[in-house]
C-alpha cells in the first residue's frame, strides 16, 4: 500500500519512470531482456498484472473515497480538501494539486463523485481489473 503517495499529485515524469522500472521487472521475471524485442503487453498478461498508471489512479480514488466518507469536522477532511485561497500562487503554470487530479480522475473514468459515500459501490467503480 503506498502510504503518503495519494496524497499528492503525479508527475508525468514519475509516472513513466515508474513504468520503465515495472517493464524492467517483469522482462526479469519472466527471464527476458529487450534484445528479445518482446511485446510489454505480452509480459503483463503472462504475469497478469494492470499497468501500473492505473494501479496508481486506483489507489488515489480510494484514498478520496475514504476522504468523502469522513465527517466534515475531521482532520483529514479539513486538511485535504479545505484549501486556503487567498494564498499567491506563483507565476507560470500553476502546479497540480491534489483535488485537480482526483477530478481528471474521476472524469476520465466517467465516475460520479457522490457514489464513494457507499463503500463497496466506490470500491467495485474503482477496481481495476487484472488482465
Amino acid at each position: 500500500m503506498l502510504y503518503g503517495a495519494e496524497c499528492w499529485p503525479t508527475k508525468r515524469r514519475h509516472v513513466q519512470q515508474l513504468s520503465v522500472a515495472e517493464m524492467r521487472m517483469l522482462r526479469w521475471f519472466c527471464g527476458h531482456t529487450r534484445r528479445d524485442r518482446v511485446r510489454n503487453e505480452v509480459f503483463r498478461d503472462r504475469v497478469g498484472v494492470a499497468p501500473i498508471e492505473e494501479k496508481l489512479t486506483q489507489y488515489r480514488l480510494r484514498w478520496f473515497g475514504y476522504v468523502q466518507r469522513k465527517p466534515h469536522e475531521a482532520p483529514v477532511r479539513n486538511g485535504v480538501l479545505e484549501r486556503v485561497d487567498n494564498v499567491k500562487r506563483s507565476r507560470g503554470r500553476p502546479k497540480l494539486t491534489w483535488d485537480e487530479s482526483v477530478k481528471r480522475d474521476l472524469k476520465d473514468w466517467n465516475i460520479s463523485k457522490e457514489i464513494a459515500l457507499d463503500r463497496s459501490v466506490w470500491r467495485l467503480a474503482i477496481n481495476v481489473l487484472e488482465p
